[in-house]
């Protein structure tokens, strides 16, 4: 169904928002089924991404607005984009996506409003997740603590078997 030109200058606003302040993956779709979309949306909504089908004369315009620039070949074919705070969460949902679909495809990304080639994107996403790096601090910063409690606890113990040990020679 064709959009009326109210529709797409909203979607204009929202894309210039979102190009302006957040990281974006582009992926060609084609050749996905409408179930293998909403599937990757799904998924990529789990983790905070917005996953969005865009027109792409809309999307050269607010990639214009927002100081981007793209090569003119990225959207010559069908371009959805997912957008998100997090780049590696978002690349990482992606490329977990293309192991099982060979149809989706990425094609770049924009970061800090720079466009990114695929490489990078791929790099991100062999990334550790935000979480998995917040549980090595905070192992990294628990280890040495544990470390103490164990010598200051192996001293007690030490002085509990010695005790033990004399308790029962005594007797």
């Amino acid at each position: 169904m064709a959009k009326s030109r109210l529709q797409k200058e909203e979607q204009l606003v929202r894309l210039n928002d979102q190009f302006g302040s957040k990281k974006a993956v582009f992926v060609d779709y084609q050749g996905l089924s409408v179930k293998e979309i909403e599937n990757l949306r799904n998924s990529l909504e789990e983790k905070g991404v917005k996953f969005v089908v865009v027109k792409n004369t809309l999307a050269k315009i607010a990639l214009k607005n927002a100081g981007i620039e793209v090569a003119d070949e990225l959207l010559k074919k069908p371009v959805a984009v997912a957008f998100s705070d997090d780049e590696v969460a978002s690349s990482k949902e992606i490329k977990n996506f293309t192991k099982l679909h060979e149809n989706l495809q990425i094609l770049g990304g924009v970061i800090e409003k720079q466009f990114v080639p695929v490489s990078t994107i791929e790099a991100l996403a062999l990334l550790p997740s935000r979480e998995e790096l917040y549980a090595k601090v905070v192992g990294s910063i628990a280890a040495p603590i544990s470390g103490m409690v164990n010598v200051l606890a192996g001293n007690i113990r030490g002085l509990v078997s010695i005790l033990s040990q004399y308790s029962e020679s005594k007797n």
